[in-house]
């Protein structure tokens, strides 16, 4: 039963990293240069969709996730995302912001490794 656990938490994480990497290649965003934050962001939100149905931003405090869930206003891509391509979270940022990298891809090892998973 464990194992069922952690082959659905498997294929939530690979469907939000699929799911990063198109949408920062559509808006011409790229990952944070410190790719453990890309691997940790993409995380919560698996892990919030999982839980709550939709990948509601992790790096924000909720007094109710579930009405958060509901309102879409924080799910990812939340609305400050959509409307003025800025990322709390660090995630999906511009070429000029201080903190972005190169990169649009993170691979499904890269997150093994930065999250500690086993294979």
């Amino acid at each position: 039963m464990n194992s069922e656990k952690e082959s659905k938490v498997s294929k939530s994480l690979e469907a939000m990293r699929k799911f990063a990497e198109a949408y920062a290649k559509r808006t011409g965003t790229v990952f944070c240069i410190d790719a453990s934050v890309t691997a940790v962001v993409i995380e919560g939100l698996s892990k919030h969709k999982d839980q709550y149905g939709a990948p509601l931003c992790p790096c924000r405090h909720y007094d109710n996730k579930e009405l958060e869930v509901q309102g879409a206003y924080w799910n990812c891509p939340c609305v400050p995302m959509r409307e003025r391509m800025e990322c709390h979270c660090m995630l999906f940022l511009k070429s000029d912001n201080e903190f972005a990298g190169v990169s649009q891809k993170i691979s499904s090892q890269d997150l093994q490794n930065y999250l500690n998973l086993e294979v």
